[in-house]
Formats: C-alpha cells, structure tokens, sequence
C-alpha cells in the first residue's frame, strides 16, 4: 500500500510542468474550480478498499508573497486491516496563485508506519529559485534549504494537476500527445501522457462521461509497462478525476471517486 501510495504520487507529477510564457504571474482562464470543492475517493487493491482520500479548496482566499492564493489540500489513509500492516496518514499541500494557477508553496506531511517525512517547497518565480527544506526526524526542527535553479511558470504536482484541469483539449484527437514538466523533491521530470478518447465511467458518485489518458511511464519497479495507468477525467468543465487504474507489478490498484461538493458546474452524468 505504501508503494502504491508514492506511485500515485509519480503519476500527480505528470500534471505538473512548465509553460513558455514570459510574463511572471500571466492570467489563466479558469472556468473548472473555484474554493470550495471537495472531494473524496476510494483507493482499492484487487477486490478490496484499502484506503481513502479527499482534495480540497479551502473557502477562503489566503496571502503569499502579496499575492492571493488558493489553499488546496489532499489527503491519504489506509482503512481496515490494512492498519495492521502499513498504517498510512499521509498529507499534501500547496498555496496556488489565483490567476495564473502557479504555486507559492508546497508541503508534505507523510506518516507510513514508523517512517516519517515533513517538507517544504517554495517557488521564487521572479528569481527562477525553488527553495526546499526537510524536518529532521528527531528534533522537528527544519534543516538548512537546498536551491534549486528551475525553469519559468514551473509547477508542482497539485498546481499542475489544477491547471491540467483548465486546458483546452477540445482540439485533441486520439493518441494525441501532451508533453509536461514538473518538480518534485529533488528532480526535474519531462514525460508525456497520450489522450485514448472518451468513455462512461460507473462510481458511487454515478456514472459519469469522461476523457481517457494515458501517462508514458519510465521505467521503475512500481508499475507494469509504460502503459500501466489510465485515467479518467471528468468530460465537462469541472475536469476533475473520476478513476485510476494502475497494473502493477505486484497486482492491480485504483483510485475511485465517491463524493463530491461545491464543483464549480454540472458534472456530465449519465441519466
């Protein structure tokens, strides 16, 4: 399970990449989310639910570095029996600026077991600096920053995966491919995710019509193949995530909507 969850983790950065654009802040159109939303999934292993999460957009506006932010959180934990053998609280965070869906800040808060990890990211635009500070796992106490020189308009895996939301793929034909950025941790990524088409989804949210996408995974020793993860979108506005299938190497996993609130349009479901 604590695999599958840093697995999830590597196919969130494929939503995180980099524009070519100039401009420090430029505005983005965003018709897709708006604070507020949330909302909630199942994870399943085989035949079983092992775990459950939930995204969400904090109701209020919040202020970094003078600009106004999104508060968005995610979060990840094992249920059932499963806490007997992995116990899984995992937290994922980030301040987004509203117009240009760049983030500010990113954190992680990870609790598997006896294994803990608290980190903090911060985006520098103007400078073109990504700062990156870790707790250390006796104290708390956060170490002295690494740096690293990053590209413009780079993004994190939940600003990513939000402005991947907001993209216009109605141009987009089967087998079309998106090529994307992102940072995470310690790395720089360059991958690609390959559009298959549209098909009806069944959740307990409902049965809802959505865009298929494939990301091109690298060779790793979570996942079976290249072709390993599919992923279902929302096909309206919202855009948001319905499932995840992966083929792994130690069987089958999957992330399922079961909830949502506070979206920002009618999700496109089948009556």
């Amino acid at each position: 399970m604590k695999r599958f969850l840093h697995g999830l983790v590597l196919f969130l950065l494929l939503a995180g990449f980099t524009t070519e654009r100039n401009d420090l802040y430029p505005r983005v159109k965003n018709e897709s989310f708006t604070r507020g939303e949330v909302l909630k999934f199942k994870m399943t292993y085989g035949i079983f639910t092992v775990g459950r999460g939930s995204a969400n957009i904090h109701p209020n506006y919040f202020k970094l570095h003078h600009r106004d932010c999104y508060k968005v959180d995610v979060f990840a934990e094992t249920v059932g029996l499963v806490n007997w053998v992995s116990d899984v609280e995992d937290q994922f965070g980030a301040y987004i600026d509203t117009a240009s869906i760049l983030p500010q800040m990113f954190y992680r808060r990870i609790r598997e077991g006896s294994y803990r990890k608290d980190e903090q990211t911060f985006f520098d635009h103007k400078e073109k600096k990504i700062k990156v500070r870790t707790a250390d796992r006796k104290t708390g106490k956060y170490n002295d920053p690494v740096f690293y020189d990053a590209p413009g308009q780079v993004r994190d895996m939940i600003a990513g995966f939000l402005y991947l939301r907001i993209m216009d793929f109605s141009n987009l034909k089967v087998n079309d491919t998106v090529s994307v950025k992102g940072f995470f941790e310690d790395e720089f990524y360059d991958l690609k995710i390959v559009y298959k088409g549209k098909d009806v989804v069944k959740t307990k949210a409902g049965k809802i019509r959505t865009l298929v996408f494939k990301p091109v995974m690298p060779d790793n020793k979570l996942f079976d193949g290249e072709n390993s993860i599919t992923a279902h979108f929302s096909d309206d506005k919202n855009r948001i995530p319905v499932k995840i299938e992966a083929e792994m190497f130690i069987g089958s996993a999957g992330v399922e909507l079961t909830d949502f609130s506070g979206l920002r349009n009618p999700l496109n479901l089948v009556k």
